[in-house]
């Protein structure tokens, strides 16, 4: 069983900055960042093959968030940057052993999610 622990989540002004990272127990395929906001889907913010990189992201975020890792340390990281209220929700870091271009890191595991909230 994957075990996958968040932090760096918290409160910003718009414009500003903050980066999650998330640490896992296991080596996987493929690591990811989701997002959630309470009454809607959840939504694939960023994916990274462990192994070949070519990171994905979505089209809400691209060009403000980079996802990178540390594979000595088992550590995704999601620098954001130039924060919108909208991006206010409840990131989770994902793992899964399957990866594509088109639709990301297939998520199999999930940890308990980081709170980020951004104001105007």
């Amino acid at each position: 069983q994957v075990q996958l622990v968040e932090s760096g989540g918290g409160s910003v002004q718009s414009g500003g900055s903050l980066r999650l990272s998330c640490t896992s127990s296991h080596v996987t395929v493929c690591m990811a960042w989701f997002r959630r906001v309470p009454g809607k889907e959840r939504e694939a913010v960023a994916g990274i093959d462990l192994h070949y990189g070519g990171p994905t992201y979505s089209d809400s975020v691209k060009g403000r968030f980079t996802i990178s890792h540390d594979d000595a340390k088992r550590t995704v990281y999601l620098e954001m940057n130039s924060l919108k209220p909208e991006d206010s929700a409840t990131y989770y870091c994902a793992a899964g052993s399957q990866y594509s271009q088109s639709e990301g890191c297939r998520a199999a595991y999930l940890g308990q999610g980081t709170q980020v909230t951004v104001s105007s």
